[in-house]
């Protein structure tokens, strides 16, 4: 297989929630970087993911409009809740009014600040963690979250593939590739950590904590 259809595969799936739909939509049109926005293929898989896990506490490093939080929300257990942490303060009023009115939304709290600084300051155990923030801190986002996770719980990390630039980093030497470079030959030989990588959209790595 030489290519992948995205149309075939969108349509061969379950569908996108309206709401979300829509928030797709709005992003596309109203924000810088719109790719930055998980869209359906994704957005499925980590609501499939978490039907799968039945995580009660789930983290998310890396909110952007709010459509991953959303997709985490929408098969949580009962009980469950998301964290999820922004480090751009402008957002702040967007986003609390999209939870505000979203089906899921009021099981998710927001966070804005430096995950770096709030993954401490958060007092939880994580069962699911999902991370799509700052690149280059990858690595550091894995130290501070391992004390707080418990062996069988998951980590699923963002854009580990970047489009394709980390296959070459004799080539690409910006901070961005050469810390998710790094990241991934971190994980790969971490000793609590099995990983795989998934080449969905920017490379999706999926991570057990033994």
């Amino acid at each position: 297989m030489d290519s992948i259809d995205n149309d075939y595969i969108l349509s061969h799936i379950s569908p996108e929630p309206d709401h979300l739909y829509r928030l797709y939509r709005r992003t596309h049109l109203n924000h810088l970087y719109p790719r930055m926005c998980s869209g359906h293929l994704q957005g499925r898989m980590l609501a499939m993911i978490v039907s799968m896990i039945k995580p009660h506490r789930v983290l998310e490093l890396g909110t952007f409009t709010g459509y991953s939080a959303l997709c985490l929300a929408e098969t949580l257990p009962e009980g469950g809740e998301i964290h999820t942490v922004e480090i751009d303060d402008e957002m702040e009023d967007e986003l609390t009014e999209l939870f505000s009115t979203s089906p899921g939304g009021d099981r998710v709290k927001l966070h804005i600040g430096d995950a770096l600084q709030l993954i401490p300051a958060i007092n939880e155990e994580w069962d699911l963690v999902y991370i799509d923030a700052n690149k280059r801190d990858y690595i550091a986002y894995i130290d501070l979250l391992l004390p707080r996770m418990r062996p069988g719980s998951f980590i699923i990390a963002d854009n580990t593939l970047w489009d394709g630039k980390v296959f070459d980093t004799a080539t690409h030497r910006d901070p961005q590739t050469l810390g998710l470079d790094a990241f991934n030959t971190y994980v790969a030989s971490h000793p609590r950590l099995a990983s795989v990588i998934l080449p969905l959209r920017d490379g999706l790595t999926l991570i057990r904590v033994e």
